[in-house]
């Protein structure tokens, strides 16, 4: 297991430690396009391939090789305790036997200069470098989760986000209400887990 990851609430990621990027075709599009479809609607996010060409080229690898298809899911909806209604995250994972690519150099929002806006998709780690396929997409501003040189705990590098929802936000919105009664596998994750996964498959669109 990686080091502990950094944040009140765990977004969590693969544990490698390796530093290679990953090499891709991408798509002639400006802003490539992937669709995650579920039984609960369509979600369809722009990936900024330019602000963020490491993460972005990393989930498109993954897209493309079908590792979420079969198998992957939205499997958690993190809601902040005494927020209002709709504010928190909801986080997705490829499917069990796809093998995972080793982790990718950590893409700081420092550098790229995006926030974790609602809409925001980002990629879940623990230590830099360990960010591999486990995705998470903020249902409202997550500013705690940028980067932030003056923050007094964590690594202060935040989480490497990476594009923005441009259709499916009331998709988002309705599994983050989802009851989350699912078994927890550590005790912070407790009350997050959705009750029952929603199954998704997950596509290049442009």
């Amino acid at each position: 297991m990686a080091d502990h990851p950094i944040g009140r609430r765990t977004v969590l990621g693969a544990a490698s430690f390796a530093a290679a990027a990953p090499t891709i075709v991408l798509a002639a599009a400006a802003k490539p396009r992937v669709a995650i479809e579920s039984a609960k609607g369509t979600i369809v996010v722009e990936l900024e391939i330019r602000k963020a060409p490491i993460t972005a080229k990393n989930f498109l690898r993954y897209v493309n090789a079908g590792a979420y298809n079969g198998g992957g899911t939205i499997y958690r909806a993190s809601r902040e305790k005494g927020a209002p209604p709709g504010h928190g995250t909801i986080q997705g994972e490829q499917r069990g036997d796809f093998r995972r690519y080793p982790g990718i150099p950590h893409e700081s929002t420092a550098v790229t200069g995006l926030k974790h806006d609602a809409g925001t998709i980002s990629l879940g780690r623990y230590a830099p470098g360990t960010a591999t396929s486990d995705f998470f997409i903020c249902a409202s501003p997550m500013p705690y989760y940028d980067a932030d040189p003056d923050r007094t705990d964590g690594d202060k590098l935040g989480y490497p986000a990476f594009g923005q929802v441009v259709s499916g936000m009331d998709v988002v919105l309705a599994i983050l209400a989802l009851p989350t009664n699912g078994k927890a596998a550590f005790p912070e994750l407790k009350g997050q887990i959705l009750t029952k996964p929603i199954p998704i498959s997950v596509k290049q669109v442009l």
